[in-house]
């Protein structure tokens, strides 16, 4: 347990540093800054690898899997890259969110904190029952799988521009209970007027992030599980991604529109992993061959939408 008290508690220090003493003024995150970030989150992830070899090497996790260390080396790193491409879908998403009310850029930093303590608490409760139910239930596995791959068929008919957060059930649901304002005070969640508290574009912003990301996690943590079913393996890799996507967003939600294409590289990722899933008890893919999907399926995105954003620009 001494090791999972280690990590949360890094994480939970680093996060009250962010807010305490990196961003204890707040400010617009500059493209610069937000490259700086991404880099030292980046490195922090692939570093940890480095800490997962030496734990399985000395037999200081528990190893519910058997891996060797090498082994879980490549199935965390795997596993980071999965949740990393999968979350590039949710950065859009919260773009839309934070365009939809009106969220100035000097405060999505806060609501983004707000939404990483949230999303580790809904995280880690569904890695935990989702590890026991495959553990339990084997054939749980193939729903997964089923499920991946019609996420993967919803993605790829779907258009996101078609997505509005407040014509969602959750906002329509939640202004019926609370009274809501309709202007930004500060960076408070609350205001107090006429002995009525009333929930700011703030807090509604950060409702619907915080349960877009839970949405998110219900693909992004199947195709974990895909990978391995060791607890800390997917804990630690899906935290870990997760806490790069504040500083992830800030530097490419302004390029969103020239990555158009980099959709059909998450739905070939989700397609592959639930065939892997559905195949799990009869093939076994080696990881190399997970990571090269992931890998080809991005830099393909990645080269055909800047290569079709030149010839419209040319044209």
């Amino acid at each position: 347990m001494w090791v999972w008290v280690i990590f949360i508690a890094f994480i939970l220090v680093f996060l009250a540093l962010d807010l305490g003493v990196f961003n204890k003024h707040e400010h617009v995150i500059k493209s610069k800054e937000a490259g700086i970030w991404t880099a030292i989150w980046i490195s922090v992830a692939l570093g940890f690898s480095g800490v997962i070899y030496w734990l399985f090497s000395e037999g200081l996790v528990v190893n519910p899997t058997g891996l060797s260390p090498n082994n879980a080396v490549l199935k965390y790193i795997t596993g980071y890259l999965i949740e990393l491409s999968l979350s590039i879908d949710n950065i859009f998403v919260i773009a839309v969110i934070f365009s939809s009310f009106k969220i100035p850029a000097i405060y999505q930093h806060r609501v983004l904190f707000w939404g990483i303590l949230g999303a580790i608490v809904f995280r880690a409760l569904m890695i935990l029952f989702g590890v026991a139910l495959i553990t339990k239930f084997e054939w749980i596995i193939y729903v997964f799988g089923v499920f991946l791959l019609y996420t993967a068929y919803k993605m790829l008919k779907s258009d996101s521009d078609d997505f509005d957060p407040k014509n969602s059930f959750v906002f329509k649901q939640f202004k019926k209970i609370f009274p809501i304002t309709t202007a930004i005070h500060g960076h408070d969640f609350f205001v107090k007027r006429m002995g009525v508290t009333a929930a700011t574009p703030l807090f509604i912003a950060l409702v619907v992030v915080e349960l877009t990301d839970v949405l998110f996690a219900l693909d992004s943590i199947p195709a974990i599980l895909a990978i391995t079913t060791d607890p800390f393996i997917v804990f630690s890799s899906n935290i870990l991604a997760i806490m790069g996507l504040r500083s992830m967003y800030f530097l490419i939600s302004r390029m969103l529109e020239k990555f158009k294409y980099i959709n059909y590289s998450l739905v070939v990722i989700l397609a592959f992993v639930g065939v892997k899933m559905l195949l799990s008890h009869h093939v076994e893919f080696p990881e190399w061959v997970s990571l090269g999907v992931i890998f080809l399926s991005l830099v393909t995105g990645i080269i055909v939408s800047l290569s079709v954003s030149d010839k419209d620009s040319v044209s």
